[in-house]
This record gives structure tokens, C-alpha cells and sequence, in this order.
């Protein structure tokens, strides 16, 4: 495995991002411990002793994307973690396309949570990407958890058609000679970004050979009943359908990608029953670039709404 690691000087005097970096180590192919290790970067914020608050970005995008909501999640007094996946961010990124898999993102941050950080009590927060591979970590170990929001996210069994527009984004991402990764975070916001957060965007990424990650993750989504990860995640599906702690939709109302995605969680998860499901007003795809104060805000108020007591 060819392992590229972006220089630090890419991140340096970025927009509203000024948070301490944390790194751990962790197997480079799971299952195989003389494959070497990948360099993982997460931050932590707040008081270390709080209930940890995990949020999960998706593709193309990394921890950046927190940044609003960070500071309002730790002012509420609580511990915030935010990993960048691997391929993303400050993580390493391995250079081949096959190195990723749905099953190795699992494994990457099920090592990083549950056996780096030991994260206990978990409020948990997946969006895009972050819910494919954060709901199947919630799935695996679910004592692990206290709470579960999701917004502009699933988690596909492989039995429902794609759209045409997805079918378009996947190949794009295999085959356009440009992959603007910037460009593609503004796109799917329903604010227009500046030009020094689309720059924010495109930092982990020196040139296409960092892209590996963010070029294959379309195609890593199950389509198929015998995909890879489509049988996984109707096992996944089956422990969630037992999932009697609290669980909250909050989706952004611009997103066309998941529109209507919320109705399959608040439809099957008895956690979800009677909780306040919210629409995110103003949000496109990504909804922490349009509403994240505001979506911090609904995730805080939620903790406090369902004490760990009562879980």
C-alpha cells in the first residue's frame, strides 16, 4: 500500500479552523497486523471528561466541515471528537483506488473510536458518508452509544434503483480528468461558499493523486442486493430495528440527494418514535456548511432532552 500524508503547511491560516490536531495510528489493512499503519487525525474538544458528541463527515469533504459546530457543542459542555476518514483531511491517504472498501472505512474508524479513544456514551452525529460507515459502528457496538442523530444520510441494502443523477456523479468521480473537490463541497451547499473555504476544501488535497478516497467513495455505495456491504448493512438494519434509545432525524430541506431519507429511520428504529424529527430550513446536502450553529444547536438540545439516566 503507497501511503501519501498531505505536508502540514496546506492547512496552515485556514478560515475558522484553528482546533489542536490529534493523531493515532491504526492498522493499515484490517485483520492483516504486519500491513504497516495509517495515520489517522481526529479533534477533540471540550472537557475530556464530558459524554463524547462524535460527529462524521462524508465525501469529499473532512473535519472542516464541523467548524461551526464545534464551538457550539463544547459551550454546551460537552466533549466533541470529529475524525477526518481515511483518504480525507489530515488522514493518510492511500493511492489506490482499490486500497478502499466500504468494509475498510468500518474497520478504520471502529479501530480509532472504539480502541484508540475508548469512546463510551456516545452521541452520535453522521452525516453523507459518516452515516454509512457510523451507522454500521452504531450497529456493531451498540452499548457503545447513548443517542443517535442523523441527517442527509442511509444506509442502502442494495434493493432500491439509483438515480440517474448518482449514476452520473459515480462515474463522474471515476473517470472526469478534474475533481474539483472544493467545487463539489459548493455545489452541494445551498450557500455559496468563499472562495477561501472552497480553497479550505481543496487543501488536503495537493494534486489528483491525493483523491484516491474521494474518487471511489460514490462507487462504494451498495446498489445491488449482492453488493459489497449491502449484506452487512441489512444486518446492520436488522440490529437498528431493535434500537429502543434515542434517535432524531434532522435533514436538510434543500438536499435532493436524501430527500425523504428521513422516513425509512423514523419509520423502522423504535428510538426514533415520538422524538422532535427536524427539517433543517436553508440546508442543502451539506447542511453544517448552510445551518451548522443551528444543527449543533438541535444536537445539544436533544442531549439534553434525553438524559443518559433515562437511555
Amino acid at each position: 500500500m503507497q501511503i501519501l500524508r498531505t505536508p502540514d503547511e496546506r492547512f496552515a491560516d485556514l478560515p475558522d479552523y484553528s482546533f489542536e490536531a490529534h493523531y493515532a495510528e491504526i492498522t493499515a489493512v484490517p485483520g492483516a497486523a504486519d500491513s504497516g499503519t495509517l495515520r489517522v487525525h481526529y479533534l477533540d474538544e471540550g472537557p475530556p471528561g464530558a459524554a463524547p458528541v462524535l460527529l462524521m463527515h462524508g465525501e469529499p469533504s473532512w473535519s472542516y466541515l464541523y467548524r461551526h459546530m464545534v464551538p457550539v457543542l463544547v459551550a454546551a459542555g460537552h466533549r466533541v471528537i470529529v475524525p477526518d476518514l481515511v483518504g480525507f483531511g489530515k488522514s493518510d491517504k492511500p493511492t489506490a483506488t482499490s486500497d478502499y472498501t466500504y468494509e475498510r472505512h468500518v474497520a478504520w474508524m471502529s479501530e480509532l473510536v472504539f480502541d484508540h479513544l475508548d469512546l463510551q456514551g456516545i452521541t452520535y452525529f453522521g452525516q453523507d458518508w459518516g452515516g454509512l460507515v457510523g451507522l454500521r459502528m452504531v450497529a456493531a457496538r451498540p452499548d457503545r452509544y447513548a443517542r443517535v442523530v442523523v441527517g442527509n444520510t442511509g444506509l442502502p441494502e442494495g434493493d432500491g434503483k439509483l438515480s440517474e443523477a448518482f449514476l452520473s456523479w459515480q462515474q463522474f468521480s471515476r473517470e472526469s480528468p478534474v475533481f474539483p473537490i472544493g467545487t463539489i463541497v459548493n455545489g452541494g451547499s445551498a450557500t455559496d461558499l468563499s472562495p477561501a473555504v472552497v480553497a479550505a476544501y481543496d487543501a488536503p488535497f495537493p494534486d489528483d493523486t491525493y483523491k484516491a478516497g474521494a474518487r471511489i467513495f460514490p462507487s462504494l455505495v451498495p446498489s445491488m442486493p449482492d453488493d459489497p456491504g449491502a449484506a452487512e448493512n441489512r444486518a446492520a438494519w436488522k440490529v437498528l430495528e431493535q434500537w429502543n434509545k434515542p434517535w432524531l432525524c434532522a435533514f436538510g430541506d434543500k438536499d435532493a440527494v436524501t430527500r425523504g431519507g428521513e422516513a425509512p429511520f423514523i419509520r423502522r428504529i423504535p428510538g426514533a418514535a415520538g422524538q422532535p424529527h427536524t427539517t433543517i430550513v436553508g440546508g442543502g446536502h451539506f447542511l453544517q456548511e448552510d445551518k451548522g450553529p443551528e444543527l449543533a444547536e438541535v444536537i445539544a438540545a436533544f442531549i439534553e432532552a434525553t438524559p443518559s439516566e433515562a437511555v
